[in-house]
């Protein structure tokens, strides 16, 4: 029977800096409302560890667990901004609705 090893995702270099930068974030937010830690792991039921974890921008977290702090800080909802605006996936089907366009004439 083969070992359940659990797989972390690769995260390079800039992209970690954008999760422990998320991170940051999410500690600035704790400290204005004045949530420690442990009143986090009780509203969130997330293990301090966890919560620390989430803190640091640690890859190995799940997403859930990263929308659970938020949703416990009012802020859930910014996660409906990620990828609202695609520029570049605009400009790619531009160039491709450009080029059938040329091909029909």
């Amino acid at each position: 029977m083969p070992s359940a090893e659990k797989r972390s995702a690769v995260v390079f270099p800039r992209n970690q800096k954008i999760l422990q930068q998320l991170g940051e974030n999410i500690t600035l937010a704790c400290k204005r409302r004045k949530l420690t830690q442990t009143m986090l792991s009780k509203r969130t039921g997330l293990s301090r560890i966890t919560i620390r974890k989430i803190q640091q921008g640690d890859p190995g977290v799940s997403l859930g667990h990263y929308v659970a702090v938020l949703a416990v800080l009012g802020l859930v909802e910014d996660f409906l901004d990620v990828a609202k605006d695609d520029e570049l996936g605009r400009k790619l089907q531009d160039i491709e609705l450009l080029r059938k366009k040329g091909e029909a004439h």
